[in-house]
């Protein structure tokens, strides 16, 4: 700021007179009228009797609707102006509450203008009362929702847009996750076989898989993993997983070798910022020689162990030590575990979402040795039984449960008792 010479007095007028120049557009809106701002506002703006005639209305509104002044006042009550289903919630619900409360606000409606065009509108609506509490007139503010209505409509049909792709979207996961499940197991004679497959999401594919089938000399495979990660690329390399372990079991089914074949070729997949590994439990199933049942070949991959529940109630699990996930080390290494399945014995293999899941009160981890104790409590029972017990606990979980889970059970029949 530069502060003009000629002393103290020169300096106190030159600042009186900035002072009126700042003042000025402030005296310029108090000359404004009250008529002027009324007329020309940037709403609409509409008084009216109690029995509803129009009795004063602004320039807005008419530029709004195309009418002359003269065409209203004293001819039209604010009624007429809306459409059809306007004028219908006016008398039914606008005009009664306004009677009660005295004042309604931001209720939307549509003006009818006079070339039948409609204007949407936010209308609001004060009851003006005498001094002995009678009323006298209405007064009404309108404004234009025409943007308003164009940005909901906007919005409406995004939400339903994004809603399709999510039903889209929905449908491809589900579909997707479906072919890395087998539809239905092979059936083994003389085994019972029962699985159920828990869909955490409905919009990302999850990695547990699972399969039984048949090779060649009375022998099956079976297996159970997870992989890392949701998603597409999960189930990338969930069916990368699935086809190389059969194809790995029909070429050569000992279990260790299986899984070392799997190794490798997810260490060749993998990349360095892709990493595609898996814990696997893989087993070789054939009939026993020397008696009824099934002798069991298991190789673990670092997978949550099997549970075997016996015929004679007891249950525990079998464990396969030492395996390592499959697909971080090109070396990894793995190990095998026998066992027979005879009369009255169930093999359970389950996905990590069982034993991880949240109880929805307390919000506990079930953990390994409440399923432990589900299993004993369970033992002795048939695969099919054990599974639909074990959906039902799942279910139980509600949104506990928030990961994928699989269920495998394999039984062998009982006995029948020898009639005495």
């Amino acid at each position: 700021m530069t502060v003009p010479p000629g002393g103290d007095e020169n300096n106190a007028s030159w600042a009186a007179g900035d002072r009126e120049q700042e003042q000025l557009p402030f005296s310029a809106l108090l000359e404004d009228s009250a008529e002027d701002l009324y007329e020309n506002a940037p709403c609409g703006y509409l008084s009216t009797l109690v029995d509803g005639r129009i009795a004063k209305v602004n320039g807005t509104l008419l530029k709004w609707l195309g009418y002359r002044r003269d065409e209203l006042v004293g001819h039209k009550q604010f009624s007429d102006l809306l459409t059809v289903g306007g004028r219908l919630y006016h008398e039914t619900h606008f005009s009664p509450l306004l009677r009660m409360q005295g004042v309604i606000s931001g209720i939307a409606l549509e003006l009818k203008a006079a070339d039948g065009s409609r204007l949407p509108v936010m209308v609001t609506s004060v009851l003006k009362r005498d001094s002995d509490g009678e009323p006298l007139l209405i007064r009404t503010t309108l404004l234009d929702a025409q943007d308003r209505r164009t940005y909901e409509r906007e919005l409406l049909r995004s939400r339903q847009e994004a809603e399709h792709d999510r039903e889209r979207l929905q449908r491809l996961a589900t579909t997707l996750q479906r072919t890395l499940i087998p539809p239905a197991l092979q059936p083994v004679p003389g085994l019972d076989v029962a699985a159920h497959y828990h869909f955490a999401s409905s919009d990302e594919v999850g990695g547990d898989f699972y399969d039984l089938f048949p090779l060649a000399a009375g022998r099956w495979g079976f297996f159970m993993g997870d992989v890392r990660g949701k998603g597409v690329d999960a189930a990338v390399v969930t069916s990368l997983v699935r086809y190389t372990l059969r194809a790995a079991a029909v070429s050569d089914p000992v279990p260790a070798t299986v899984l070392a074949n799997l190794n490798t070729a997810l260490s060749q997949a993998s990349q360095d910022d892709e990493p595609r590994f898996c814990t696997v439990i893989f087993g070789l199933l054939t009939p026993r020689v020397e008696g009824e049942g099934f002798h069991i070949v298991l190789a673990g991959g670092g997978h949550p162990p099997a549970v075997l529940l016996r015929a004679d109630g007891s249950a525990d699990y079998v464990p396969t030590p030492g395996g390592q996930l499959v697909g971080v080390v090109p070396d990894a290494e793995f190990t095998t575990v026998t066992l027979d399945l005879g009369p009255g014995d169930t093999l359970l293999l389950y996905t990590d979402g069982l034993t991880e899941a949240h109880a929805s009160r307390t919000g506990e981890r079930f953990g390994d040795e409440a399923l432990l104790d589900v299993a004993r409590a369970l033992a002795p029972v048939s695969a099919s039984d054990a599974v639909e017990d074990l959906t039902v606990l799942l279910d139980g979980f509600g949104k506990g449960l928030d990961d994928d889970t699989a269920l495998l059970a394999m039984g062998v029949a009982p006995r029948s008792p020898r009639p005495g």
